[in-house]
């Protein structure tokens, strides 16, 4: 078709589409953020994520005449994954807590865990980790009962 057969109103629409196109074109430019200067580069710093704590339960059995009437004791020890944690239990109605401990440049993953009785009492332990998740130890209490520690499984 061309414009000149077109009908007066096909034209008139025709014209007023382009110049709506051409006004709006006429309005677009583009600024440069920071003339003369290449894009300046961004650096994103991302911090591992800590690694995520573990708790063991450990279980506490008499090994002498003292600690006899306490029976088998629970406790809990929290594994933070860098060599320390936290360790408590709760014997004859005192509440314990205090720190565990691995031992550095240990082979056998050797630990310490001590805590401090709610009455004034301590508590001591050696442990070894057999595994990640299970090893086995010895604890004092400061009135002289002795326990064999089982930890995890």
């Amino acid at each position: 078709m061309s414009w000149f057969s077109m009908s007066r109103t096909a034209r008139a629409v025709a014209l007023a589409g382009a110049a709506i196109g051409v006004g709006t074109l006429a309005g677009c430019y583009v600024v440069p953020v920071q003339p003369g200067h290449p894009p300046m580069a961004s650096t994103v710093y991302v911090t591992p994520a800590p690694p995520v704590s573990t708790t063991f339960a450990a279980r506490l059995y008499p090994a002498n005449d003292t600690a006899t009437p306490y029976g088998m004791v629970g406790a809990v020890v929290t594994n933070d994954m860098n060599g320390r944690g936290t360790f408590t239990t709760n014997i004859n109605g005192e509440s314990f807590s205090g720190e565990a401990t691995r031992l550095s440049g240990s082979s056998i993953r050797e630990g310490v865990a001590n805590g401090s009785g709610s009455r004034g009492s301590y508590i001591s332990c050696r442990y070894q980790m057999n595994s990640s998740t299970m090893g086995t130890g010895q604890c004092k209490l400061s009135n002289g009962a002795q326990f064999t520690m089982h930890v995890g499984g």
